[in-house]
């Protein structure tokens, strides 16, 4: 029987192991993918520990792009030697949520390597729970996207980023010639916005982060849109109770910014940026951050203030993603900053917890 290497997490484990496993065979409507290059999602080993992996062992990784190896004797439409890409978001594809482009909100969504979102049943997450960090994959056929040949690997599996960087940008839905703030702005998503800022009519930037000379190499990311930086570690002591990150933001936009990108998972980054904007302006939360919001409802109703969350892309936004790459619109080979192979993925995975290396921006794996 052949083997594989795969990136695995075991229940009650608080490390992370590499293991030899069957290569998976295709069911009848299944795609086994022979991974050219799968992402790191920095987050992982948080949702481990929060008990967000339902399915225990399971290999990790919903993030992959490679070689079409094996189909199913009822898929048609993909062909052994398709490059394609892995869409990670298991849905039931019926709901009403499914059948009106809302498919990030359906009760059974969870992701292929990674995490369940609800409580309800999950019957694909039990079939597909194991993910793209290994050698091969198995995938339901309708999630898996065509790669045109202009386009990478590496970037490919990184387009689920791009991909929620552009939800958040759709959700704000800004004016023309917006001024927008991009909050954590030195990490995966947050680069991946600044990337895409251009294509959504953004005039000017404000990216928040911790550290100055990281925030201005993101910065060098806008294609030419004037980005100022808020660094939180030189915020004025105390910044996180007395309103000076609000009050840096008043100073850099008097009238307020029209809308915030907020990737920050925890802390009062969230309420001050929202002070930040002008009347009419949205907030897009896509952190994570179990902070309450400190603003009191009045704030938001004399001001007209939206907050709008979301977990996560649809379909459509991937699509479009990849429309962007492969007409040459959109570059994305820059944001990947680092690679490692898949025997190293342990490295990789304690380099990315501990943020000490050069900045990580995207990290992929390459089997």
């Amino acid at each position: 029987m052949a083997t594989m290497l795969a990136l695995r997490a075991h229940q009650g484990a608080e490390a992370l192991v590499l293991e030899e496993l069957p290569v998976p065979e295709p069911g009848p409507l299944d795609v086994v993918v022979k991974v050219g290059s799968a992402g790191l999602a920095p987050g992982i080993m948080r949702l481990l520990r929060m008990g967000a992996l339902k399915h225990l062992p399971t290999t990790l990784g919903h993030e992959a792009a490679g070689v079409v190896s094996a189909v199913g004797r009822d898929v048609t439409g993909h062909a052994v030697g398709d490059r394609v890409r892995v869409h990670p978001l298991l849905n039931c594809r019926e709901c009403d949520y499914c059948s009106t482009g809302r498919d990030m909100m359906c009760a059974e969504q969870a992701m292929l390597g990674h995490a369940g979102f609800g409580d309800a049943p999950m019957p694909l997450y039990e079939q597909y729970h194991d993910g793209g960090l290994a050698e091969y994959v198995r995938v339901p056929h309708w999630l898996i996207d065509s790669l045109p040949d202009s386009v990478s690997f590496d970037v490919a599996a990184k387009v689920q980023d791009l991909a929620n960087a552009v939800r958040a940008l759709k959700c704000a839905d800004l004016p023309e010639r917006a001024t927008l703030v991009v909050t954590a702005a030195t990490g995966t998503m947050g680069t991946a916005t600044v990337k895409l800022a251009e294509h959504f009519g953004v005039a000017r930037l404000i990216l928040v982060g911790r550290d100055t000379e990281r925030l201005q190499r993101v910065a060098g990311l806008a294609g030419g849109i004037p980005a100022d930086i808020v660094a939180l570690d030189e915020l004025p002591e105390g910044w996180s109770t007395n309103g000076a990150l609000t009050r840096r933001l008043r100073q850099l936009a008097p009238a307020g910014a029209h809308a915030v990108i907020d990737f920050i998972p925890d802390g009062p980054a969230l309420s001050q940026t929202m002070a930040g904007m002008a009347t009419g302006g949205t907030l897009v939360h896509m952190g994570g951050n179990s902070a309450p919001l400190s603003l009191p409802a009045i704030a938001l109703m004399m001001h007209c203030w939206r907050f709008v969350a979301t977990r996560a892309c649809t379909r459509q936004d991937t699509t479009d993603v990849l429309r962007l790459l492969e007409t040459g619109t959109l570059t994305a080979d820059e944001l990947i900053t680092h690679r490692f192979p898949l025997t190293e993925a342990l490295k990789a995975m304690d380099a990315m917890e501990q943020r000490a290396d050069d900045p990580m921006w995207m990290t992929v794996i390459n089997p």
